[in-house]
């Protein structure tokens, strides 16, 4: 039994670590200086949104509109840059309109009590036509060579896509496990009529989770546009994919009072390893997904069955 409680609580980070190590002996090319970089530079807007993707999950929720407010935010970035040239201000803008777009989740879910997951997708489209809207239809670039130093700066060789991701990591990691807010998210999570006798303000946990969530999908945004000197409007929904696999890879209850960053981040790079590994031995994209979808299902049912185990 004790065994099993051991593997449910750091198997991730045993799976991620033992498949680093398999691949580092037996594919060429992998535990290299420059793939360990590009791998973590790479990840980098995945872990700023899955990291408080996390904390919203574990409250009781989803939110779809990450992949809209990663599109929308750099190209309102974008917008401010090229009309002021300052990078701060294009920074901060950005980050706002996350905010801003964050909040308007949180009322629809909160005080309208719509369906996270409804809410969520059905705010997406309104903000992917946006972002249509603010850029014109058109692919946007900065008029400075400063923005692109946003992701591409390095310090000790790792750029600092890296380095914020790393900050963000940490900052949420710290407002979930050692804060008062954090042991709120799980209580609302793990019952919400419970958390509302003990005098926790649900709805006000609920709305905080996706205003924060806002602003780090619209900083990921920002960091991937900086990383290729560019932004675009789209209606591609495949950030949020990436982000919620890591997360519920990494054993975040999708029924909410459950999950840690730290097991998101390890899910995040044991993705990152497989599909480098798939890469470098050239394996047929087809089977890639195959594979990937079959991870996620596993995840999913083992989920599930330890819901039941602990009904």
């Amino acid at each position: 039994m004790q065994l099993l409680e051991l593997s449910k609580k750091y198997g991730i980070a045993v799976i991620t670590i033992s498949l680093f190590l398999i691949l580092s002996f037996t594919t060429e090319g992998f535990f290299t200086e420059r793939n360990i970089r590009n791998l973590l530079d790479q990840q980098s807007t995945i872990l700023i949104a899955a990291s408080f993707m996390t904390i919203v999950i574990i409250s009781g929720n989803f939110d779809i509109s990450i992949s809209a407010i990663f599109v929308v935010a750099p190209l309102f970035a974008l917008n401010i840059e090229n009309a002021t040239g300052n990078i701060l201000l294009s920074v901060l803008g950005g980050v706002g309109l996350g905010i801003i777009l964050g909040s308007f989740n949180a009322l629809v879910v909160t005080y309208f009590k719509v369906n996270s997951f409804i809410a969520t997708l059905a705010t997406s489209f309104m903000f992917f036509g946006f972002g249509y809207l603010i850029s014109d239809r058109s692919l946007m670039r900065p008029v400075t060579d400063s923005y692109q130093q946003i992701a591409r700066t390095k310090f000790f060789d790792i750029t600092s896509a890296t380095w914020i991701s790393l900050v963000v990591v940490i900052v949420a990691s710290i407002l979930l496990t050692r804060t008062r807010f954090g042991r709120n998210v799980f209580a609302t999570g793990g019952n919400q009529e419970a958390a509302r006798l003990a005098g926790i303000n649900v709805p006000q946990v609920q709305a905080i989770t996706f205003i924060l969530l806002g602003a780090a999908a619209a900083l990921a945004g920002i960091v991937n546009s900086s990383r290729s000197i560019s932004a675009q409007p789209s209606d591609d929904f495949s950030f949020v994919f990436a982000v919620l696999t890591a997360v519920i890879v990494g054993g975040t209850s999708i029924m909410g009072g459950k999950g840690a960053i730290w097991r998101t981040v390890a899910a995040a790079f044991f993705l990152a390893f497989m599909n480098n590994g798939f890469n470098l031995l050239q394996v047929d994209p087809l089977w890639q997904r195959i594979i990937l979808g079959l991870v996620i299902v596993i995840a999913v049912a083992l989920d599930s069955w330890s819901q039941r185990k602990n009904v």
